[in-house]
């Protein structure tokens, strides 16, 4: 299983936010903002306060895809 921030990406064109203004209203780190770029997993507490900063909850930013929806074999 991995993780998709596709929502999240999505979130910010509706609020027309850009991710370097949520990097910077939710103090999230420059590293961290790279990492949801690859899709990689990120501290809990990273999403509580990008959750904080937007007004949503998790659901609302990202996703668990399976292996075989990104087309791994696992």
């Amino acid at each position: 299983m991995a993780v998709s921030y596709n929502r999240l990406w999505k979130l910010l064109i509706d609020k027309k936010m850009s991710k370097a203004d949520l990097r910077k209203a939710s103090g999230v780190s420059p590293n961290t903002m790279t990492k949801m770029r690859r899709d990689e997993p990120v501290m809990l507490g990273v999403l509580d306060k990008i959750c904080a900063t937007l007004g949503c909850n998790y659901g609302d930013i990202m996703d668990y895809v399976s292996d075989e929806e990104r087309g791994v074999n696992p």
